[in-house]
């Protein structure tokens, strides 16, 4: 879509097309309405029932209507503030052809990439970085503060930047609009919790959790099979049970467990066949030894837009994805609980003793008191007496000495490691480190990870605890007693999941990992590859001198130098052609 923005200006938005464009929800949309407005992108909507409530409440007829044409017409209806009424994995842009601007959007969460820049008197807008990249002529100036971020922490710490300096992601929850007076900038939503929910019985709690997250569900489901990404845990098995009440027939579902044998001490499959048991629906069990490594990645030819560490096992995981693919063309993730019930018990007493809320705060202390019981009170009396070891932790972000000094000098990167490298801080009163672990920019390096993966095969990643309305409930209930070790949960699936796995302790693989292959096969050399001198010492990075911690982190130099190479023989190709 091109449009004219006035004074010789123009914008051009590309939705790009590939292979999951044929899935449920995922095709590229165009559509028009009332010869003023347009949309173009990819929409698929949460909530979309009570969006068409709304709209047929001002008389609009919309009961055949796309994804796309609500939006369209949520925008025709209430203006810019359409965007408090849609909420989804969201990426497009309206164009206003009466107020001759355009409008470009990204969900609350970034589940859906945008990037915008400027090249003249021309605006670019995709979901496609390549695409871009590919029509700047600026497009060869990388960004220092992008890939410091990547080689030091492993993801960019403000999510605004791309590796190229003049292309810009649109954050998050925000919305552009080019018109003939310039571009403006605004966030339209902000992840906001109030007062806790307090409903009137403790099964209430359980019940509203299993209604939304089935919502949820039910959004997402495609016409045909759905594939569940289901570890031994509560989150994804929760998911699978919830999913199956949904469907009623079982044969719809197939779940995938990934357990290793070899490098870690697992036992995700055994406790995965209990609830695929239970719940009558197909597992499949994959080795997930084979995925960490591919000790001949340096050769492969898997492109992605940005550099990733992801580039040292694509291949493997490209064949994973496939199978998956096989399978089901939608696979549900269930990654959302671990960080909305993340359990902020001082934050939220100290909140109850400041209202003098003294009823609450005993009753509180009370049922903490009798949740934790005898073993959780040991445990915490052998910390207190210095009986409980923990392991060391590796310092986070340091400045690896294979860096070259002059791109840590004008990066000023000991100060930028310091400042941004904090734990994002909230000020929520009761809430804190919940609110907070919501704003990391850790966010939008987990949502590209998979926008990766969707590239290795025709398969979408959908995550209904992401689902707002799933999201605010868990951040709305009391942390005291609804966090302790994930307590809603546990109440909400009672009688629906095995009692092993229902009060299973979450558990941390244990074991060599990544590092261990990687001492086993080694790193392959790193070529001279400009502009590579400018970042790294390349001479100075010998894997065989690297602690574990230390192979963790050169990894992401190594993929730098491969994403340069890659990229080299990209447009060496395209010029040839």
């Amino acid at each position: 879509m091109i449009v004219s923005l006035g004074r010789a200006r123009q914008a051009a938005f590309l939705c790009r097309s590939d292979d999951t464009s044929t899935i449920d929800g995922e095709a590229c949309s165009i559509e028009a309405y009332a010869e003023r407005f347009w949309i173009v992108g990819r929409v698929r909507l949460d909530g979309r029932s009570d969006l068409k409530a709304r709209l047929a409440a001002q008389g609009e007829d919309i009961e055949t209507a796309s994804d796309a044409m609500l939006c369209l017409r949520a925008y025709a209806a209430w203006g810019e503030r359409f965007t408090d009424f849609i909420s989804g994995d969201l990426a497009f842009a309206i164009w206003d052809g009466a107020k001759e601007h355009l409008l470009a959007v990204r969900d609350q969460l970034g589940k859906r990439s945008l990037f915008h820049a400027r090249t003249g008197s021309t605006w670019l807008i995709s979901d496609s970085l390549d695409w871009i990249a590919d029509r700047l002529p600026t497009a060869v100036a990388f960004d220092d503060y992008w890939i410091a971020d990547f080689l030091t922490v492993g993801f960019s710490q403000e999510v605004e930047r791309t590796v190229y300096r003049d292309i810009h992601r649109l954050a998050p929850a925000h919305l552009l609009c080019l018109s003939d007076a310039g571009p403006s900038l605004r966030k339209y939503w902000r992840l906001e919790v109030e007062e806790p929910l307090y409903l009137p019985r403790a099964a209430d709690y359980g019940d509203r959790y299993r209604e939304l997250l089935s919502k949820a569900i039910a959004d997402r489901l495609p016409s045909g099979r759905i594939g569940i990404a289901m570890s031994g845990g509560l989150d994804s098995t929760t998911m699978a049970a919830c999913a199956v009440e949904l469907c009623r027939d079982r044969s719809r579902i197939v779940a995938e467990c990934e357990q290793y044998q070899e490098l870690t001490e697992s036992r995700e499959g055994y406790y995965a066949g209990l609830v695929a048991q239970r719940l009558g629906i197909e597992l499949q069990l994959v080795k997930a030894d084979d995925l960490v490594y591919d000790p001949h990645w340096q050769s492969r030819a898997l492109w992605h837009d940005e550099p990733t560490v992801y580039f040292v096992n694509a291949q493997n995981c490209r064949a994973l994805y496939g199978q998956l693919a096989g399978w089901a063309s939608v696979w549900f993730d269930g990654e959302g609980p671990d960080n909305a019930l993340t359990f902020d018990r001082d934050a939220y007493f100290h909140w109850l003793w400041r209202r003098g809320s003294w009823g609450r705060l005993a009753g509180s202390a009370l049922q903490y008191a009798w949740i934790k019981g005898a073993e959780g009170w040991r445990a915490s009396l052998q910390r207190r007496l210095g009986r409980s070891a923990e392991r060391p932790r590796a310092a986070v972000g340091s400045i690896p000495s294979w860096l070259s000094g002059d791109f840590v000098a004008r990066c000023h990167l000991a100060e930028r490691l310091r400042d941004l490298g904090q734990r994002p801080e909230s000020s929520h009163p009761w809430h804190p480190e919940a609110i907070a672990s919501f704003t990391s920019p850790i966010w939008a390096r987990y949502f590209d990870d998979f926008r990766f993966y969707q590239s290795l095969a025709p398969c979408v990643w959908r995550h209904p605890y992401l689902d707002l309305r799933v999201l605010q409930f868990m951040l709305s209930v009391p942390p005291v007693p609804w966090a302790w070790k994930k307590r809603l949960v546990r109440v909400a699936m009672r009688g629906r999941l095995p009692d092993e796995v229902l009060y299973r302790e979450k558990t941390a693989l244990v074991g060599a990992g990544q590092a261990g292959l990687i001492r086993r096969h080694g790193l392959p050399e790193i070529a001279s590859v400009s502009p590579l001198d400018s970042y790294i010492d390349w001479r100075a990075l010998r894997a065989d001198q690297l602690s574990d911690g230390e192979i963790d982190t050169a990894i992401a130099s190594h993929a730098l130098a491969h994403w340069f190479a890659l990229r080299q023989q990209k447009h060496c190709s395209a010029s040839v052609i």
